[in-house]
């Protein structure tokens, strides 16, 4: 068997092999050999099958077996001569030539592994950035919102008609085209009107009853609405105002203090202030950290290093980027590719730098997450996906499901990670002034 190893670059390498026909058949021998003792067929005893009539009924698995077994080692020899061992490797080895002639077969194979990255400077790629500041007037704004989400309600024995920012209680039922809307209906139904719980017009058209009264209104739930049976559909929905309440006058004391901090023994207003302040400054930090300060920081370090990328990590890059591409095209637009495959390489020519941006973006944040110490458990995955699942009331188990089944949680993983890193780099960053 000659192997021969050639480096296209410090991530990829092409095998190229030689494996004598000799070789094979003597794999062969030796398969059928060792199946012939484990075999049951009738006429013989069990373990007595000669090696010819096992090579004669299984003789074409067998031989895609002893190939196999040639292949497995040219490619441990690859490895060997390469230095890496089979975890360096990424993917599945690509066989890209299998020639069979009378004396030989002459097989190729692509290898890509994992590239050798030089972090050095790497602080140099994080953005200058200046601390987020909170005035006076934001901490007292705040306090007023938190006070107000706090103050009782209580009927409005006042005779007038509903206003923005009353709480409505309403029995209502919906209907399309004369039939029930299922899931349509609600008793004594607490309606904060301003607040756009409802669709669009509805709430409006509430305005200016009164305690008592019924009243029909029509509305058009949107083109993009979730329930597509229902989405762009005009629906009547008779509404009756059983009661209006109103929010006390909000106070801004210690005893709100108390209520919104009560693991504080001595809680006060001004306590509250600084909690309040605290809150906001991590607020501005995270959207400043998350619009403007996380995509520049990736940018600049995909910018600031170069490296070799292992090539079927590309390629299945763009097949993904192609995939969501497809998804979002029209039946017309799909015909098109199907009769036209230059126009599907043009496409896949076109992601081509965005992906490899992409593998060049993941491949650094790996490196620099180990480098940092930075890691995510798996049960920290599991629970941010029962948190999200909760947050949008969908069932946890079942999305967890769903995302194991797509095979999703090492991506998953990898982005928990990722924004982790980066807010640990921009962190550092801050305390470093």
């Amino acid at each position: 068997m000659e192997v021969s190893v050639k480096k296209t670059d410090n991530a990829n390498a092409e095998v190229s092999a030689k494996i004598q026909k000799s070789d094979i058949e003597s794999r062969i021998n030796k398969i059928a050999k060792n199946l012939s003792k484990t075999l049951n067929l009738p006429g013989f005893r069990k373990g007595k099958v000669p090696s010819a009539v096992v090579k004669k009924r299984y003789g074409e698995k067998i031989e895609k077996d002893a190939e196999a077994e040639s292949l497995q080692e040219v490619y441990a020899k690859a490895l060997e001569e390469l230095g890496l061992k089979k975890e360096d490797v990424l993917g599945e080895p690509a066989v890209t030539k299998f020639e069979k002639s009378e004396e030989i077969i002459e097989t190729e194979i692509k290898i890509s592994f994992k590239p050798q990255i030089d972090l050095s400077g790497y602080e140099e790629a994080v953005p200058s950035f200046e601390e987020p500041e909170v005035t006076e007037e934001e901490v007292e704004e705040r306090l007023k919102e938190l006070a107000a989400a706090l103050a009782p309600q209580r009927k409005l024995e006042e005779d007038r008609g509903l206003q923005e920012g009353d709480i409505a209680i309403i029995d209502f039922k919906g209907y399309i085209d004369d039939k029930e809307l299922e899931g349509g209906s609600a008793e004594n139904f607490q309606l904060k009107i301003g607040s756009k719980q409802f669709i669009e017009g509805f709430e409006e058209q509430l305005i200016g009853m009164k305690t008592g009264e019924t009243k029909e209104i029509e509305v058009t739930f949107p083109q993009d609405y979730h329930n597509k049976d229902i989405a762009g559909k005009k629906a009547k929905f008779t509404v009756t105002l059983k009661e209006i309440q109103v929010k006390e006058e909000p106070k801004i004391d210690d005893e709100l203090a108390k209520k919104m901090l009560p693991d504080e023994e001595n809680a006060t207003v001004e306590l509250l202030k600084e909690k309040i302040r605290e809150q906001l400054k991590s607020e501005k930090l995270s959207k400043l950290y998350n619009e403007e300060l996380k995509p520049k920081l990736i940018e600049s370090l995909v910018e600031k290093f170069n490296f070799d990328l292992p090539q079927n990590i590309v390629e299945q890059e763009i097949d993904l980027k192609l995939n969501e591409k497809l998804r979002s095209m029209s039946e017309d637009e799909l015909k098109e590719l199907r009769e036209n495959q230059d126009k599907v390489k043009e496409i896949r020519d076109s992601l081509k730098d965005e992906a490899k941006k992409s593998v060049k973006a993941t491949f650094i944040v790996d490196a620099l997450a180990k480098q940092e110490g930075i890691g995510v458990e798996d049960q920290e995955v599991v629970q941010t996906i029962y948190y999200e699942a909760m947050q949008m009331g969908q069932n946890p188990q079942e999305v967890l499901e769903a995302y194991q089944k797509q095979g999703l949680l090492p991506a998953i993983k990898m982005a928990m990670i990722e924004d982790k890193l980066l807010t640990h780099l921009l962190n550092k960053k801050m305390e470093s002034k």
